[in-house]
């Protein structure tokens, strides 16, 4: 049973760049109407005027997800605008260069705990109170292997927030499955994103033996199509082994 979604409304943070613009343009183009949040506005209005071109709806919702009233006034305005709130594409994260016990780097290392964690946190709790309303939702977070498995690539404040997502989606489903809602932790390998260009090592030619943003677009458009008495709780995926 696959669940239509071309009326939802869809909020993705971390939308101007990577997997979260890839889930974008593959949420627009099923017919969502898409609310886009970053902290940086100017992509955000390239890739609205992008979907819009297309004939697609956007919103461009700049905010930082350290903002926590900031964040609950962005839902307000996705609700206000769209009637509803379908889905959360919780995406906005950050990974650091330093990143081993060997060189620790405090601020950095407390920049990827806060934004990791306390940004997830930030955008659920502004979902969750219009989901409930609704008795229906599904917040999708963009975790990592690293979240699922040890790796050292990763790193340890990275891979240790990535945990730490991957436990708040499951309480999500433990304790909000009884209101509609439904979590799914996203937990991919190397996936081909500015972001990855900081891991020490990489190299350009790596990019395409990664997985790919749109990949991960897919997945997040399955999770969506769900039948809504089912919860995806966790996709795990990686590249193929080369």
């Amino acid at each position: 049973m696959q669940n239509e979604i071309s009326q939802w409304s869809v909020w993705i943070t971390g939308a101007g760049s990577g997997i979260g613009q890839a889930m974008a343009r593959a949420f627009a183009n099923a017919g969502c109407a898409v609310a886009l949040t970053g902290r940086q506005a100017a992509p955000l209005e390239a890739l609205g005027e992008e979907i819009a071109a297309g004939g697609g709806r956007a919103m461009v919702l700049p905010c930082d997800v350290m903002d926590r009233e900031g964040m609950a006034a962005a839902a307000a305005r996705v609700v206000e605008a769209t009637g509803r709130l379908d889905m959360l594409c919780n995406n906005a994260g950050l990974n650091i260069p330093r990143r081993t016990w060997a060189d620790i780097d405090w601020p950095a290392w407390e920049a990827v705990i806060d934004i990791n964690v306390k940004g997830a946190l930030n955008a659920i709790a502004a979902a969750l109170p219009t989901m409930r309303a609704q008795g229906s939702g599904v917040i999708l977070h963009t975790s990592s292997w690293a979240g699922r498995f040890p790796a050292a690539g990763g790193g340890v404040p990275y891979g240790a927030s990535k945990h730490a997502l991957s436990e708040l989606s499951a309480t999500l489903n433990a304790e909000e499955g009884a209101n509609g809602i439904r979590s799914c932790s996203l937990n991919p390998g190397g996936v081909a994103t500015p972001l990855m260009t900081r891991r020490p090592g990489y190299t350009p030619e790596m990019a395409a033996t990664m997985i790919q943003p749109e990949d991960l677009a897919d997945a997040a458009l399955f999770v969506a199509r769900m039948n809504p008495n089912v919860a995806v709780h966790e996709i795990t995926v990686g590249p193929v082994a080369r």
